[in-house]
């Protein structure tokens, strides 16, 4: 996880006056991405991956390995927040979500998945080795095993536990109201931790790259403390994550049922088949949600992030808070999303 004061990294203008300006570095941001390859991603974790995924853009290769590689970063870094250090659900068990999707459509994804290291790379060999989109549970674990990933020891992180012991003390099974002074809490919500770091629970992440070809891929453990079983809308195609090679990929992050309900992802790139700009697509569904939940709308948050064909990138979310991070060959930055209940 990345520090506050780290979150910035600029190298092409250099200044964290930008960042402040988020409307004059948005403007300098699309105008540089233009006929470039970039990576962006979700939350702060999103520098570091995207760091691995720029050493594939970088130098020529597939959007696809480049969005598969990245997440893997974060699916390997045992914290509390994504793979295997995640928090665990109600009974104690650390399960795993992801998808991807390469520019021709095709997808792959595995859901209830425990004890595999990286399922972002499970779920490629199912789009690439099965016939099938999803495969989850036992069956999910049986396939990893067979395609020679490791069977991790089911031990929960320190951290985890600690998460776990603490809530086990009142044992709430509901999503918790939003703290909107505080980026909120609980595992419904990012949650901004004493150190001033972020917590969350989702890394997504789309790319584009030197042959204007999109991909993308999304991990989660999910939302802690879930009932088991309780999928969230990460691993599914046009929930969390959907590529349309002619248009612009979606990536989102937040309470899972609302994305679903509302097919979030494929939302957003129909919207920029109409024409609209990246961070409108993603205001409008986000506005479709708020819509939805009315006064319920105010203890949920949820993220979108796109980037079109032209490379231009755009996110939305419904409380302030969301962060996403961009890398292209000028710069890397950490970029705060407008959102519906602005601050």
């Amino acid at each position: 996880m990345v520090h506050r004061r780290k979150f910035i990294q600029v190298s092409a203008w250099g200044s964290l006056g930008l960042f402040f300006n988020k409307q004059a570095v948005g403007s300098n941001i699309n105008e540089a991405l233009k006929g470039q390859p970039v990576v962006i991603s979700t939350w702060d974790a999103g520098l570091e991956a995207n760091k691995a995924a720029w050493e594939i853009l970088g130098k020529g290769g597939r959007a696809l390995d480049a969005v598969e590689k990245g997440v893997m970063v974060t699916e390997a870094s045992r914290n509390c927040c994504v793979g295997l250090g995640a928090n665990p659900d109600r009974d104690g068990f650390v399960t795993l979500d992801a998808c991807i999707m390469d520019e021709f459509s095709n997808c792959g994804s595995v859901a209830f998945l425990e004890r595999i290291k990286h399922p972002v790379s499970v779920a490629r060999k199912v789009m690439e080795k099965t016939p099938h989109v999803m495969l989850v549970g036992a069956g999910a674990q049986q396939f990893a095993l067979a395609e020679g990933f490791p069977l991790e020891e089911q031990k929960l992180s320190p951290e985890a536990e600690a998460s776990y012991q603490e809530w086990l003390l009142k044992s709430e099974y509901r999503p918790p109201v939003i703290n909107v002074e505080n980026k909120g809490h609980g595992p419904f919500a990012p949650a901004r931790l004493s150190n001033g770091e972020w917590n969350h629970d989702t890394i997504g992440m789309v790319a584009m790259d030197t042959k204007g070809n999109l991909s993308g891929s999304c991990t989660t453990s999910g939302a802690g403390f879930k009932m088991r079983g309780r999928v969230g809308d990460s691993p599914i195609i046009g929930a969390g994550l959907f590529v349309d090679n002619e248009v612009g990929a979606c990536t989102a992050t937040g309470q899972g049922e609302d994305v679903i309900r509302v097919a979030g992802s494929h939302s957003v790139v129909e919207l920029m088949r109409q024409g609209l700009p990246p961070e409108a697509a993603c205001k409008k569904v986000i506005e479709r949600i708020v819509k939805i939940k009315k006064e319920k709308a105010k203890n949920i948050q949820v993220g979108f992030l796109a980037l079109n064909k032209k490379g231009i990138a755009g996110a939305y979310a419904i409380h302030p808070g969301f962060k996403y991070a961009l890398k292209n060959g000028q710069q890397e930055i950490l970029m705060e999303a407008k959102s519906y209940f602005a601050e």
